[in-house]
């Protein structure tokens, strides 16, 4: 199979077999060193398994969170908490339970973490657990 694909690339490209032609084997503008020649790039669409708004959201929010951390753990950065998981905050029913955990999370801050406690609630109201950001399967695809 491989090699009806190598032989679509030489004649497709004018009859020159790759490493010919061009420093490096590639025609300028073509491809990239690391990649073999005749492997077609799958489209974006087929690998991508993660919705991306969501886990960009997700993202942002980590970002915001350990900036946050460090503006309210200023001068005592070695009492920051290893981590803030967002999932087991979300596995929580409610944000009475998620204040709870953050505060117990929290305990060793020397400033005020109520308003940084109330807007990271906010910003967890639309983002969902990991395990369910995974797109469904298309629909003649079977899972893994």
């Amino acid at each position: 199979m491989a090699a009806n694909r190598v032989g679509r690339h030489r004649q497709g490209r004018g009859g020159l077999e790759p490493g010919r032609g061009s420093p490096g084997g590639l025609e300028p503008g073509r491809g990239s060193p690391g990649r073999s020649p005749g492997v077609q790039r799958r489209s974006a669409r087929v690998t991508v398994k993660y919705n991306r708004q969501e886990l960009q959201r997700r993202l942002d929010t980590e970002q915001w969170i350990d900036g946050r951390l460090g503006e309210l753990y200023r001068g005592r950065e070695g009492d920051i908490p290893d981590e803030v998981n967002i999932d087991e905050l979300l596995e929580l029913d409610t944000d009475q339970e998620r204040a709870r955990k953050l505060q117990t999370i929290l305990s060793s801050c020397p400033a005020d973490t109520q308003e940084f406690i109330e807007q990271l609630l906010a910003q967890l109201k639309g983002l969902q657990k990991q395990r369910q950001l995974q797109r469904p399967p298309p629909q003649n695809e079977e899972p893994p």
